[in-house]
């Protein structure tokens, strides 16, 4: 039986020829760009703009919110004639965020800051009114800080404690510290809620905690907060070091890579990058029923 002549059909799997691939990645591109400027529009955008936003003309611009808006993507919204983010972004979304683990999200940017600093970087959320050490990454000096990833230490008194604090509503940071006081560990350790107040607020306008010789003598810290995607802190990320290495002149500079490094971590961690603090000065603490713990130490 002679065999029958049909059109040959692309076998599966096979790479399109090289000027398709391109405007598929070009269309993909595009609309991923439009799929991220409706997530910055908190109430929808208009075509007209969004097409500005992205560089594209309305035509294409519509084209491809066209086929975004038939996997729900997008969605529009007829009588206002506004385009916002669709149902189906919130699916593929929460994918990540069901899968998404702090502390391997941070990894790389916490070797990097590690190269960068010299010092060891410690990874810490807040946990039952402590600061809770989630990593560390230690680093190549013969002196330096080592705290065990499970190991607490107090908010009040930490970098990465104060970081968290400066970054939460008074209300919160007052309730904490009601209930688990504050502990000197130090003779240089805050240990008076105005004082801490004050150090929230210097720290906010700062970018980064410092911890001074205030939870262990001989050690110096910087900190800076992770927000995550509501803005509200997901943990912080520090640097520590001895006195010997972190002079004044040097607090600046390892600000500034903790800063940095807590950004990069936000952004892969699907969080928000560069945020502000929350101003504690028109607070009250005075009348707070706060109780001071004074701690020594028996050196062995």
């Amino acid at each position: 039986m002679a065999p029958s002549l049909t059109k040959a059909r692309r076998p599966t799997g096979r790479k399109p020829p090289t000027g398709e691939r391109s405007a598929q990645v070009q269309s993909l591109l595009r609309a991923l760009s439009l799929l991220d400027s409706l997530a910055e529009a908190e109430d929808g955008a208009a075509l007209t703009e969004l097409a500005q936003r992205v560089g594209l003309s309305t035509s294409t611009a519509h084209r491809l919110l066209m086929t975004l808006e038939q996997e729900r993507y997008v969605h529009f919204d007829a009588e206002r004639k506004l385009w916002s983010v669709g149902v189906q972004a919130f699916v593929a979304g929460s994918a990540f965020m069901r899968s998404r683990n702090l502390a391997t999200v941070a990894r790389p940017a916490m070797r990097a800051l590690m190269e960068q600093s010299g010092e060891t970087v410690n990874l810490a959320i807040e946990d039952e009114g402590q600061a809770l050490y989630l990593a560390q990454v230690e680093c190549r000096q013969m002196m330096r800080a080592f705290s065990t990833p499970g190991g607490r230490v107090p908010l009040h008194c930490s970098s990465v404690g104060k970081a968290l604090l400066a970054a939460m509503p008074d209300a919160q940071v007052a309730k904490i510290l009601h209930r688990t006081g504050m502990t000197r560990m130090t003779a240089r350790t805050i240990a008076t809620p105005m004082a801490l107040r004050e150090e929230l607020n210097r720290t906010r306008e700062r970018g980064y905690a410092i911890d001074d010789e205030e939870h262990a003598v001989g050690l110096r810290c910087a900190a800076a907060v992770i927000h995550d995607e509501f803005g509200e802190p997901a943990g912080a990320v520090s640097v520590s070091g001895p006195m010997a290495r972190i002079p004044d002149d040097r607090l600046p500079l390892l600000g500034s890579l903790v800063k940095d490094a807590a950004d990069a971590i936000a952004r892969q961690f699907g969080g928000r990058a560069g945020l502000p603090g929350t101003d504690l000065r028109g607070t009250d603490l005075r009348g707070m029923d706060f109780h001071i713990v004074e701690k020594t130490w028996t050196v062995r």
